[in-house]
C-alpha cells in the first residue's frame, strides 16, 4: 500500500493505493498518528484502494472517534468491493462517504 498526504490549513487527505490489510494497517495507523494533530478536517482518497480487511477497519474507526472530537472526516472514490465491506459491517452508517 501506498500512502500520499496533503496538508493544506488543517485539511489533511490521505491518498491510498493497494490493500489495506494486517500488513499494512499499522503503518497507515502510525501515518494518523501524526497527521491527526493538526486536523480539523480529515479525507481518506480510496481511489486507488482495491482491498479492505478488518484490520484496516478497525484504523478508519479509530480515526473517526478522532474526528469526532476535532472536526470531519470523510472517504471518496471507494469501489463496490470496498462499498460492500462498509455496507455488510454496517460501516456505511458510521462513516461518511462520497
Amino acid at each position: 500500500m501506498t500512502i500520499k498526504q496533503t496538508n493544506e490549513n488543517g485539511k489533511v487527505t490521505l491518498a491510498l493505493s493497494g490493500r489495506l490489510d494486517t500488513v499494512t494497517a499499522p503503518e497507515l495507523e502510525a501515518a494518523l498518528d501524526k497527521a491527526l494533530d493538526d486536523a480539523r478536517e480529515l479525507r481518506f482518497d480510496f481511489n486507488g484502494l482495491e482491498y479492505i480487511s478488518s484490520a484496516g477497519l478497525r484504523v478508519l474507526l479509530k480515526a473517526q472517534k478522532v474526528m469526532n472530537t476535532k472536526g470531519s472526516m470523510t472517504i471518496t472514490g471507494v469501489n463496490e468491493t470496498i462499498m460492500e465491506v462498509f455496507d455488510i459491517t454496517g460501516f456505511i452508517d458510521i462513516l461518511t462517504i462520497e
